[in-house]
């Protein structure tokens, strides 16, 4: 056989009765009535009823071979039939077997028999074929392709920053060695000051790449490799990157609502309209709003997820800004307000999860040197950085959002690990 396949099984129905079609893809699942033997074939767009008759003596021969997961063409002709899936079945002339998955199968495919998460991550690839794992990959692919458009559409465009570097991006946060040609280098956490110096060439730029943080965190929130989307915009601060964001989300929510109501009706995930502009809420406010509530917190204090959960009912928001966050918590490069006790800083809030976090960056570099020092940081390890800012470098600011907890909130997903195909954290450094 020349061709593996003609059709998906999008493209049959009942309009096509009576044409041969090769239809190719996994046994999902086998019936055997005695007279007919029914077998539903999986491809990536759904799956199809194949009808084998008593008198195909060969293909019920190949019924019985063919085990659960195995690879198959079938090469046929499409019947209407109002009972069969789809209004339509495919009877078959022939089938070739590409490949017999072996049984029992480490994990029940069709989703029948559930598996505890760790068992799913153990058999990822088996795991990602179940109809939850197409549908949430369907959905990130679609923001994927949102985010991009919308970017370009606001003029901006895409670049690769290095992915081994010299030095931290953010004193503190713990990094990955990498033995580079007798030298130590590390696997870089952030595209931050790559991105602020394209920014500088290019104006507006950005990335969706991985980036690498060695955090001791273990909740579901947290990956030791994860896929950041990074914008930075020059002559603009951080309420003009705000508004980039906003943008980029309702249009991300805009087409998942409109391209992939199948696969949100799946996974039972009722995905709200983004309504613009989104709120905005001062740190200091939302502390004060939280301490009136009875909750314990003082000013200079992160959030928490249990505050953010409070937060939200408490201004009747699922979707907000958080801005104006204590200079002391914000990364060297975070552009501090005048009265040098806040800074032009923001977080975006879905429900109770920091989806993205941006700023105004310092333009200056005697600013930037004070402030490094600040931090206990030795301003000739960022001389790369810092030598280009005596060359006219703009006003800039920008953000970065994590793509899997951005993914968490389109699918209702409850692990950033479900939104990525092969996770890295504390314990997983395989499949």
């Amino acid at each position: 056989m020349s061709r593996y396949r003609t059709h998906l099984s999008s493209e049959l129905g009942p309009h096509l009765d009576g044409t041969k079609v090769i239809v190719a893809g996994w046994i999902h699942a086998k019936r055997d009535l005695g007279g007919k033997k029914f077998l539903l074939l999986r491809d990536k767009d759904g799956v199809m009823q194949i009808v084998i008759d008593r008198e195909q003596k060969d293909l019920a021969e190949a019924f019985y071979t063919l085990s659960l997961e195995s690879t198959i063409s079938v090469v046929g002709r499409v019947r209407a039939d109002s009972r069969a899936p789809g209004g339509f079945e495919v009877v078959p002339s022939s089938i070739v077997i590409h490949s017999l998955a072996k049984a029992p199968l480490p994990i029940d495919v069709s989703g029948k028999v559930p598996a505890d998460i760790d068992t799913r991550f153990r058999e990822r690839v088996l795991d990602l074929r179940r109809d939850e794992g197409r549908a949430t990959f369907k959905i990130l692919s679609i923001a994927l392709r949102a985010i991009r458009e919308e970017l370009y559409n606001m003029g901006f465009i895409e670049i690769f920053t290095p992915k081994i570097v010299a030095a931290a991006t953010e004193g503190g946060a713990a990094l990955f060695p990498v033995a580079y040609f007798g030298r130590e280098a590390y696997l870089a956490q952030s595209p931050q000051l790559y991105k602020e110096l394209l920014a500088g060439a290019f104006e507006r730029v950005f990335e969706i790449a991985p980036a690498w943080r060695a955090e001791e965190s273990d909740t579901p929130y947290h990956l030791s490799e994860f896929i950041s989307v990074d914008i930075e915009m020059a002559f603009t601060n951080y309420e003009g990157v705000m508004n980039v964001l906003e943008r980029v989300v309702a249009r991300v929510v805009k087409d998942v609502r409109e391209l992939a109501g199948r696969e949100l009706k799946l996974l039972n995930h009722e995905l709200q309209e983004v309504k613009l502009p989104i709120k905005r809420i001062k740190y200091s406010d939302a502390v004060r709003v939280l301490a009136e509530s009875g909750e314990k917190i003082e000013l200079g204090e992160d959030l928490s997820t249990p505050h953010l959960k409070k937060l939200s009912e408490l201004i009747e928001e699922d979707v907000y800004f958080i801005v104006d966050w204590p200079d002391k918590a914000r990364p060297f490069y975070t552009m501090p307000k005048e009265d040098g006790v806040f800074s032009e800083s923001f977080d975006f809030v879905w429900n109770y999860l920091e989806i993205a976090s941006g700023s105004t960056r310092v333009h200056r570099k005697e600013l930037l040197v004070k402030r490094l020092e600040e931090r206990g940081l030795n301003p000739e390890n960022f001389s790369f950085f810092l030598k280009w800012f005596d060359y006219g470098m703009p006003p800039h600011a920008g953000w970065g959002m994590g793509l899997a907890r951005l993914g968490v909130m389109l699918t209702g997903a409850k692990n950033v690990r479900e939104l990525t195909a092969f996770p890295r954290d504390k314990k997983r450094l395989v499949p």
